[in-house]
C-alpha cells in the first residue's frame, strides 16, 4: 500500500457539522490514505497498529515511516508516534472507514461494470479511490447493492461481523470441508500469490477439501476439483473459510 502523493495536508481546526463532514472537509493526502487503509486493517484484525510493521506493510524505510506517522500525529489522525503501537483518532478512524469504503466499491465497479480481470482490481482501485466524492460513493453503493464484503471477501467497514464465522485454512483438520469465503487484504498485496490461488481456483465461493495440516513443514494442502494443491503457513493464514457440515 505504497501510494503517494502531494496533496496538501490537512490542517485541522473544523469544529462545525458533523466528524464525517470534517473528515471530508479536510480529506487526508492520498499517502495518508494509504497508511489510513493499513491501520484499519491491522487494528480490525490484530487489535493493534504496531509501527514497527507498517515499514514492511507500506513498502517503505522506518525512518519515511516515522516521519509520515509524526506528520499524521500532528494532523490528528492518530496518537502514540514514538510507542510500540499508535491509535487511530476518531477522526483518523472515520478517514480509513472512507477510503477502505472507497477502495471495495471501487473494485467492484471494475469487475462488474468495467470487467477488469480480478487479480488487477486491487491496484487499479488504488488509483481511483482517492478521487471519489461522497456523493459518488453513495451513487456506486446503491448500483451494487450495498455491497457488504469487497470481491475477495473482506468486510466493508460497519460489516465485520459477516466475516467473523470464517477462519483461516491454518485452523483446519484433515478431511474437513470448507467453503472459501475471503482473501486477505495483506494477501492482495501480493500479485504472484493472488495469480498462484486465482490459477488454482482458491477464490471466494469455492468449496475445498483439507488433505493434510502439517506443521513440522507448515505446509496446508487442499483438494480443488479433485487437484491437490500446496500451500505454505505464510500463504494459508490469509486464506479465510466458512466450514461445511460433516
Amino acid at each position: 500500500m505504497s501510494r503517494h502523493s502531494s496533496s496538501s495536508a490537512p490542517k485541522g481546526g473544523a469544529t462545525r457539522g458533523s466528524l464525517a463532514e470534517r473528515v471530508e472537509e479536510h480529506r487526508p493526502t492520498h499517502t495518508v490514505e494509504d497508511y489510513l487503509m493499513t491501520m484499519h486493517v491491522m487494528e480490525r484484525d490484530y487489535g493493534e497498529i504496531v509501527a514497527a510493521r507498517l515499514a514492511e506493510m507500506m513498502g517503505v524505510a522506518p525512518a519515511t515511516v516515522a516521519m509520515t506517522l509524526k506528520r499524521m500525529e500532528r494532523d490528528n489522525w492518530i496518537t502514540g508516534t514514538g510507542r510500540k503501537a499508535v491509535h487511530l483518532t476518531e477522526t483518523g478512524r472515520q478517514a480509513a472507514h472512507s477510503v477502505t469504503r472507497r477502495h471495495m466499491l471501487t473494485e467492484w465497479l471494475l469487475l462488474r461494470i468495467l470487467k477488469v480481470p480480478l487479480p488487477q482490481i486491487h491496484d487499479e482501485a488504488h488509483g481511483i479511490e482517492h478521487a471519489i466524492s461522497p456523493s459518488l460513493e453513495e451513487r456506486m453503493r446503491a448500483i451494487l447493492g450495498d455491497p457488504q464484503v469487497c470481491p475477495h471477501g473482506n468486510p466493508l467497514p460497519g460489516y465485520e461481523h459477516v466475516v467473523s464465522a470464517w477462519v483461516p485454512l491454518t485452523e483446519f483438520s484433515p478431511n474437513e470441508r470448507a467453503i472459501i469465503r475471503r482473501i486477505h487484504e495483506f494477501a492482495e498485496e501480493n500479485p504472484d500469490l493472488l495469480n498462484f490461488l486465482i490459477e488454482n481456483k482458491l477464490l471466494p465461493g469455492v468449496e475445498v477439501r483439507i488433505l493434510d495440516i502439517l506443521p513440522f513443514n507448515q505446509t496446508v494442502t487442499v483438494q480443488v476439483d479433485n487437484i491437490p494443491v500446496t500451500l505454505g503457513f505464510a500463504a494459508a493464514r490469509y486464506i479465510f473459510a466458512e466450514r461445511r457440515a460433516p
